[in-house]
């Protein structure tokens, strides 16, 4: 294998040490895992224009072409172009889009709800009128009471606020479990330097956007529409912070999971690898890059969970 400088940067493989074929990214493979130089006499297989693959520490486009021998299919040429940056303030535009549409989903049921309002003040039933506009009231503030007391971090109740009215809109039950617990204040029993590590939230709030937004996105999009229902639960305390969002949908197997954090794979119909599904794949990404685990698992439904321990991630480069 010939590698250049830029592709050893952006591989984080060293100059220093022979390459270890085991340790590329599985896209400098084929689909049986061997590498290129391995599979010299194999029959051509399709070309990789313009992917989107995703390593430990950063989004990279791919590139890959066939390089033919006569009739042999001898090598292969890849080129890999970093993304990084780029993904990280396309992940900002997004979690504005979040909220943008979540303020549209509030915007019309409020919108609904006026109308009714009205409709019972001109057919002259006032005391109607104002007993549906107070329990209204009561059961948005309740949540929002809920929410705030529960989660010090705004971004992530407003998030979940957006969340609550697009589910209302789309006639799906979303839960925020009682168990959910954000706290963001320090432990005083530790020491300094700790505390100065692990201060405060585990994720920023652009990041706790993107894994839940996603996280509940997917959930949306796979719950069962005869019975559509989502649960949502964040903890984070001293220890580690923990997502597990839930929905009544079939699930994924364990490939069909490896492959949607890995590659952007995407279930929906129509969905083309490398366009859609990244939802899942830049949840991977921000999750490996502080040294959490992101599983998933089949039990009272659909049950995807994050965990990331607080300094995991200085640990690992430690």
């Amino acid at each position: 294998m010939l590698i250049n400088d830029e592709a050893r940067r952006l591989l984080d493989v060293s100059d220093d040490v022979p390459i270890d074929m085991r340790s590329l990214p599985a896209f400098l493979a084929d689909g049986d895992g061997r590498s290129a130089d391995e599979s010299a006499d194999r029959s051509a297989e399709p070309s990789v224009k313009d992917e989107v693959r995703l390593t430990k520490d950063r989004v990279l486009v791919v590139n890959r072409a066939p390089v033919a021998v006569g009739q042999r299919m001898a090598a292969d040429v890849v080129t890999i172009r970093d993304r990084t940056e780029l993904q990280g303030a396309l992940g900002e535009l997004d979690s504005m889009k979040v909220f943008a549409e979540s303020l549209r989903s509030q915007a019309h049921e409020s919108a609904n709800r006026l109308h009714t309002i009205v409709a019972l003040v001109e057919m002259g039933r006032g005391d109607e009128a104002v007993r549906f506009a107070t329990t209204q009231l009561e059961l948005s503030q309740r949540l929002v009471d809920r929410l705030t007391a529960a989660v010090q971090e705004p971004a992530l109740v407003a998030l979940l606020l957006g969340k609550s009215a697009q589910a209302a809109e789309r006639g799906i039950a979303l839960t925020v479990t009682d168990d959910t617990h954000f706290d963001t204040t320090l432990d005083t029993t530790v020491g300094a330097e700790e505390r100065d590590r692990d201060a405060g939230a585990v994720l920023t709030p652009t990041e706790m956007i993107t894994v839940v937004g996603n996280l509940v996105d997917n959930a949306f999009d796979a719950c069962d529409k005869d019975d559509p229902w989502v649960e949502v639960t964040v903890q984070q305390d001293d220890a580690a912070l923990r997502i597990v969002v839930a929905d009544s949908g079939a699930g994924m197997d364990e490939a069909t999971f490896e492959r949607a954090r890995r590659r952007g794979y995407s279930t929906k119909e129509g969905g083309a690898e490398g366009r859609r599904g990244l939802g899942l794949a830049l949840v991977s990404h921000v999750v490996e890059r502080h040294g959490g685990q992101l599983t998933a698992e089949v039990t009272y439904g659909s049950v995807v969970s994050v965990t990331i321990e607080r300094g995991a991630a200085q640990r690992r480069r430690s």
